[in-house]
């Protein structure tokens, strides 16, 4: 029996003789127990059926008859399928299975599992590739037409907008730009401590977390939390204006959308992440003197020996790259921003894709810009 105390529904299947029968017992509703299969299904429709200790029934027990009889029917060109034996069922379930049976099956509707050769799938692929290249072209050069219209004052957007973002991806990513920088500056003293305290030269802490700080650490941990926080943020808001059709408002009242929504951002983005970059820098540094005092490094000796081994040229590659991390985590949340679907799922894969993005770019050109200052010997 059943949780709600009807039969639990089954279906056997029986040969007798020449015959197929498909005997049918228990309580088929929806919600129910999952039906239990006697024997294996043949391929032909049954002869008959047996349904003398069916109880009750709704559309579960049609579909499951229907989804037998299609699966064995054998469709042949210019000949009409004839009517399959019935004989035996219950006068309405009997009525239920002619009306579907008349209807012919949609072919088109069926579920197939789609047989795609491997060449088009590398073609498709390929071309989808190749679309996305195109279409990061399109955008750069756009970013550089607006810079150019920007830089001869022909580029049209509210300053309102202007600050508030500047805000948005300065003062207010602060918190969590700290939080990680110290916490990044806490590791790297710790790790380089336990390695270093064993040959004596526990100072040389201080050099470590300097040169790892100011030339990589800082600046990509910066860049991938503003990926995460606030190219994400970017993607989202240009998508959902997107969605709502008030980019094409835009247009309509004479405004360019680049100008408008891109561009502030991309100005913003630029401008803020040289400086968050340096504050990374200090933080991650400042943890790593504390660490330092731990382990018996007065500050002021960890500070002259930090100061002592950073030239202006090291210090600067930082800030450098983070110019171009900056424009890149910009473009890639407008980007996708600009190309999202109209639908809040559009959305949120939008979102979804620009950090990827700007996040994967970020890191091919950290590793671009080491090995340029490997070969210049910076």
């Amino acid at each position: 029996m059943t949780p709600t105390g009807f039969p639990s529904p089954s279906a056997r299947w029986i040969r007798d003789d020449d015959q197929v029968v498909l005997a049918l017992s228990g309580d088929w509703r929806r919600g129910g127990k999952t039906p239990e299969i006697q024997g294996d299904a043949p391929d032909e429709a049954p002869t008959r059926y047996a349904t003398h200790q069916l109880d009750g029934f709704d559309s579960t027990l049609p579909a499951f008859i229907l989804a037998h009889l299609r699966s064995v029917a054998k469709p042949v060109d210019g000949e009409e399928q004839s009517m399959p034996s019935l004989d035996g069922l219950p006068p309405d379930l009997l009525g239920l299975m002619k009306l579907a049976l008349a209807v012919p099956e949609e072919i088109e509707a069926r579920q197939t599992p789609d047989n795609i050769s491997e060449i088009k799938k590398l073609g498709k692929t390929s071309l989808n590739v190749w679309a996305s290249i195109l279409s990061v072209a399109e955008f750069t050069g756009q970013s550089m037409l607006a810079l150019g219209r920007f830089v001869t004052g022909r580029a049209r957007f509210r300053s309102r907008d202007f600050w508030m973002i500047v805000q948005e991806c300065g003062a207010q990513a602060l918190p969590i730009v700290s939080l990680i920088s110290f916490l990044i500056g806490l590791i790297l003293a710790f790790v380089g401590n336990v390695q270093l305290a064993s040959f004596g030269a526990s100072l040389y802490v201080a050099d470590l977390v300097g040169i790892a700080m100011v030339r990589e650490m800082g600046v990509v941990m910066t860049a991938i939390i503003m990926s995460g926080r606030t190219g994400a943020a970017f993607a989202a808001h240009i998508g959902s204006m997107k969605a709502n059709e008030e980019i094409d408002a835009l247009r309509t009242f004479g405004f360019d959308p680049f100008d408008f929504l891109v561009l502030p951002r991309l100005l913003a983005l630029v401008l803020m992440m040289p400086l968050l970059t340096l504050y990374a820098n200090a933080v991650g540094i400042f943890g790593g003197m504390l660490v330092g005092a731990l382990v018996g490094i007065p500050p002021v000796l960890y500070w002259n020996e930090t100061v002592a081994t950073l030239s202006l040229t090291t210090a600067s590659l930082g800030v450098f790259k983070s110019f171009f991390f900056g424009a890149v985590i910009a473009m890639s949340g407008c980007l996708q921003g600009m190309h999202a679907g109209n639908s809040s799922a559009a959305v949120g894969e939008a979102t979804t894709r620009a950090v990827v993005a700007s996040i994967t770019t970020i890191i091919i050109l950290d590793s671009g810009f080491a090995a340029i200052f490997t070969v210049l010997d910076i």
